[in-house]
């Protein structure tokens, strides 16, 4: 199969695609708004060679993680499609965050997906399900799943209450996942236009609810992260309230967070109000010492 370098399904899975499935994967660079190349893949397809293992899978991403919550174009994974139609490979979307972007371009997921053979869907993150994740493809792919999930230990049984909450889920809460990107985007806004030589966010690459937060003042960005996470008597002071903001590093100077169904218009005010605080606050103590 061949998927792209920074997949969840490559960086986060422990190899599982060779461990269960025995498949050799090439990983393709990734661009910035999840996509790769169409040349390059190309270049990298294997056919029937005694010496090779056959293409049989292209996998993507959408809206892509590792890449801070991208859409990929649509007209990419046109091309993308007929690339694979050409050399009979199938494409799988890791789309647990299909509905995302959706609600971000306006585009129906049945187009998005039209041309996929399977697409994973996770019930959780953004839509708020307490747990659950859908596969879909045709019957024989997914009896076959079935078979696989049961082998695996993957079955559950008396499970009608998460069936309930799913189902919840996809009649009543994918719509208002565009609160969550409202508040991703004012959290950016009051972020940088407060501290932006301190902290910023690029709102260019800011599609959906997933926001890189690039640190420049100097911080260790575990340390920022921790400082952001505890709530301390100078900040109390100064803000009226002890804010504490969750999140984790992504890079050795950029930090990951995710706005969701729990967090508020009011609450992302005031992760933006601590953010902007701590990028002062550390910037000041770098200066300092």
């Amino acid at each position: 199969m061949i998927c792209g370098d920074n997949s969840h399904m490559y960086k986060y899975e422990q190899g599982n695609v060779a461990q269960f499935g025995g498949i050799h994967s090439c990983q393709l660079p990734n661009e910035p708004d999840g996509t790769f190349s169409i040349d390059d893949l190309k270049s990298h397809i294997r056919t029937d060679d005694i010496h090779y293992p056959i293409t049989k899978l292209v996998c993507v991403e959408n809206t892509h993680n590792r890449c801070g919550g991208r859409v990929l174009p649509l007209k990419w994974l046109d091309e993308l499609a007929e690339v694979c139609k050409q050399h009979e490979i199938s494409i799988h979307m890791d789309g647990a965050r299909l509905f995302n972007a959706t609600i971000a371009s306006g585009i129906p997921v049945s187009r998005i997906v039209r041309d996929m053979s399977s697409v994973s869907i996770c019930l959780s993150k953004g839509l708020g399900a307490p747990a659950g994740s859908v596969i879909v493809g045709s019957k024989s792919f997914i009896e076959q799943a079935r078979r696989m999930r049961k082998a695996l230990g993957g079955g559950i049984r008396q499970n009608g209450i998460l069936t309930a909450a799913g189902l919840y889920i996809l009649d009543n809460m994918i719509t208002r996942l565009q609160e969550d990107h409202d508040n991703a985007q004012l959290i950016a806004k009051l972020v940088n236009s407060k501290v932006e030589k301190l902290a910023r966010i690029d709102t260019e690459r800011l599609d959906t609810n997933i926001l890189v937060l690039h640190v420049t003042n100097g911080c260790g960005i575990v340390d920022f992260c921790s400082r952001l996470a505890a709530v301390e008597e100078n900040e109390i002071v100064t803000l009226g309230k002890g804010i504490s903001v969750k999140c984790f590093p992504w890079s050795n100077t950029s930090a990951r967070l995710v706005t969701h169904f729990d967090i508020s218009k009011e609450m992302a005010e005031l992760a933006a109000q601590k953010i902007c605080f701590v990028a002062q606050e550390t910037a000041r103590s770098k200066t300092t010492s």
